[in-house]
This record gives C-alpha cells, structure tokens and sequence, in this order.
C-alpha cells in the first residue's frame, strides 16, 4: 500500500514538472534551450572534419531566387583566388553583388594565405558575366567574412562578419564602390557569425548565427545607428545545424520576406535552403520552408563538387541573377 501511494505521489509530481516545463516552453519560448542544447551536443556525432579545395565565385541565373542553375553563357566559377592580384589569397567567397548604373560590384571574402584571415575585396562587371578583381577594400587586425552589402538613403552600407571581434561593425562607402570607413559597432558581446541586416515595417532587422552554427538569432533597432535589441524569442531556429546559419541576403519581394540558410551538417556549407518569414515582430517569428529543394547544392565534382554556402539573387532585366560560391573537389 505505502509502495502504491509513493509511485502515485511521484508519477503526479513528474506531472506536475512537465506541465510546468511544457508551460514555460510555450510562454517563455527560450526556457528549456540550454538544457536541450547541452543534451543535443552531449549525445550528437562530431561532424566530420572538411578536407576538400578552395571556394570560388560562380553566378547561377533563374526564373525565381529559388529556382537557379549555372546559365550556358557563363562559365564558372568567374572569380577565384588566382585572380587576386595585391595579396597572397588562398581563397575568395561569400559573394554579394550591387548594381549602380547599369555596372556590376561584386564583394567578397579574400583568405590572406599570410596572415589566415579574411580580408574584403571587391570586382567589377559590365555584364555580370565576366568580372575584373580590384583590390582589397576592408583589411582589419581580425578575420573578416560576408560583407552584407546594402543601400540606404542613397549611400553604400557593409556589414561583414567579424566574429573575432565579438561586433557587428558598419562601415559606409565613402567613394563607392572602393573606399569605406568604419563607423559604428552595431552589436557587441558575442560571436554573430554571418549577419544579414534588412529592413521592413519601418524597422531594421538582422540575423545571425552562432559558431556552432546550431541557432539562429534576431535583434532589431528602429534606426540603423539606433540601439540594436534582442528578440525575446531568440534564439528563433534552435539545435538545427542544418538551416541556422544565415547563407546570404534576406529578400524583401513583393510584399514577402525571405532567408536563405546553409546547410552545415555532417559537414561545414554543404548546400542552401530558403524560408519564408511568414511572421515577424518586436515578440514574435515564424518562417516556412520556400522551397522543396536546396537553392544551390555541391554537384559532387568541379569548382562546386564539395559545398556551396551562400547566395545573393537580384531581378535583372526581368531575369534572377545570383552570386553564389562553391567548394572545390580534391581528389586522393
């Protein structure tokens, strides 16, 4: 009898736990994540460690962002680590294109073989197609990546990844497309691995991940040099290496919002899925899947075989026109 009323007295106060767990998860939104997230990386495989080539620069054309292929009149990758000209680069990639009058700015991550770490370079095109290094443009203490390029109020804005710095820093073009400053940190504390800003509803928006690559967070400011604010439900995606990490511009298209995420699991930028952010607010975020299929993924042989990590797709004389980058194949 006294046994009965123990396994009663314990099974209504493991009832009573998940009730309350199951109440805070919902209200709270961001109540149980470290714990999960401690049991997630305690039970879950190492990902395997990348041993394959280079990443390099390609452009992929399409009837949507989400529907792109290499077109027969490019040949790719258009950019590589050869045609840096004023550093020993190991590699180029995380591509983001502007266009200005008819003419074509593409900016990219440069590896400095010297001193292994990311500088920001940049090359120009009449047509998209074939392109022309420049120079480096951003070169700081730590490693730089993705330089999220974008317009505002008629000037050129970038805000790389500088992780290493535990920032998100801005820099303006002071002459575009080749000379910038360093104006703020925006966000300071932690390590925001790809930020990719945008704007909608008369507010700005901007999401990062993490170096686990395993969460996806928000912040928001009601101007660009205002006070950047965590969202409550951060972090928004959680314990998916799969889709976490930002891949490359948010699209603002016709009245819907959309990201595009990489894929890093088993193994670092295999491939680029893109969501729809079908709600978004000061307390709340929903996203939907956009498409059924990755928007670029590794072939399995050439200048792309082993990964392709991020895309940034622009309507071009009624035409989707992307900058993507790939990973080459190495062979034993």
């Amino acid at each position: 009898m006294r046994s009965r009323v123990a396994s009663t007295t314990m099974l209504a106060a493991a009832l009573v736990v998940g009730a309350a767990w199951g109440a805070s998860t919902v209200h709270y939104q961001r109540f149980p994540y470290r714990y999960g997230k401690q049991a997630y990386e305690y039970l879950r495989p190492t990902p395997s460690i990348d041993k394959d080539g280079p990443w390099s620069i390609g452009i992929y054309t399409g009837p949507s962002p989400f529907q792109l292929s290499a077109p027969s009149g490019i040949v790719n990758p258009v950019l590589t680590a050869a045609d840096v000209t004023d550093i020993d680069a190991r590699f180029v990639a995380d591509p983001f294109m502007a266009i200005e009058g008819g003419r074509f700015y593409m900016f990219f991550e440069v590896l400095n073989r010297t001193t292994q770490q990311g500088d920001i370079g940049y090359a120009e095109s009449n047509d998209g197609k074939k392109w022309e290094y420049k120079k480096i443009i951003v070169d700081e203490p730590f490693h730089l990546s993705y330089p999220y390029v974008f317009k505002w109020d008629d000037s050129y804005y970038m805000t790389p990844e500088s992780h290493q710095d535990l920032s998100v820093r801005l820099y303006k073009a002071t002459a575009f497309p080749g000379e910038w400053h360093y104006v703020k940190s925006i966000l300071n504390g932690d390590h925001y691995t790809d930020p990719s800003i945008f704007r909608q509803n008369s507010m700005w928006w901007l999401l990062c991940s993490n170096t686990q690559n395993d969460a996806l967070n928000l912040y928001y400011a009601d101007s660009l040099l205002g006070t950047w604010v965590a969202h409550p439900m951060n972090p928004v995606v959680k314990l998916n290496r799969h889709i976490s990490r930002p891949a490359g511009r948010v699209l603002v298209q016709d009245g819907h919002t959309y990201r595009f995420g990489q894929d890093d699991d088993p193994r670092y930028g295999i491939q680029v899925y893109a969501f729809e952010i079908s709600e978004l607010s000061k307390t709340s975020y929903k996203e939907k899947s956009a498409s059924s299929s990755p928007v670029v993924t590794m072939t399995g042989s050439g200048w792309n075989g082993a990964g392709m990590h991020t895309v940034d797709a622009h309507l071009v004389n009624g035409v989707w026109m992307a900058a993507v980058d790939g990973q080459k194949t190495v062979r034993p």
